[in-house]
């Protein structure tokens, strides 16, 4: 099991996890805004970093979009891989992640930014951004709790070749202000 942030053992499986979504979307609650907001920028090919159990990569494809889905935990792989043998599922540490190939959109959504182990946040930025294709994008949507701040983050971004082109306070596209809780960050490579 990995390690978390905290130092505690993550000991969530990937049914569990699974688990906690259907019951959200068993109250009626809309499970696809991440998917919405990436669908507005009308990409062919999408990479899910960090895709955890597939839920964002399994409906990228079900709207029509190639997609590939990474994570480093096993046991959620093994979800993604039950429910969508025909995606591709990448087991990999994201900072070490190279597919040799890039994509429209690189999406990284359930807070990975927060869940990576200390130390290899600019890593991981900088191979997310190396997956993103001419004038594609990098979105990443996480919490602002003192782990990860967003002036680090656009570091990492300008760093690896990508420009901040918008900000939101939630996938629904709520206006950010400072002092907002969570941010979605769209980070764009020039052509």
């Amino acid at each position: 099991m990995a390690e978390s942030r905290w130092g505690a053992e993550r000991d969530v499986s990937g049914a569990d996890y699974d688990a906690r979504f259907e019951a959200i979307a068993a109250t009626g609650k809309e499970m696809h805004g991440e998917v919405a907001f990436v669908q507005r920028y009308a990409p062919t090919s999408v990479l899910d970093a960090g895709c955890g159990t597939g839920r964002v990569a399994i409906e990228l494809q079900n709207r029509g979009i190639d997609v590939v889905g990474s994570d480093l935990d096993a046991s959620m792989l093994a979800q993604a891989r039950q429910k969508a043998p025909e995606i591709e599922w990448v087991e990999s540490d994201l900072a070490d992640l190279d597919l040799g190939r890039q994509f429209d959109v690189v999406v990284m959504a359930g807070n990975v930014m927060i869940f990576l182990s200390p130390g290899t946040e600019a890593a991981v930025v900088a191979a997310a951004a190396r997956h993103v294709g001419p004038s594609g994008r990098l979105i990443a949507g996480f919490q602002l709790n003192g782990i990860v701040s967003l002036g680090d983050y656009d570091d990492w971004a300008e760093a690896a070749g990508l420009t901040l082109v918008e900000r939101y306070a939630t996938w629904d596209m709520a206006g950010f202000v400072d002092g907002n809780r969570y941010a979605v960050s769209v980070h764009q490579r020039p052509d």
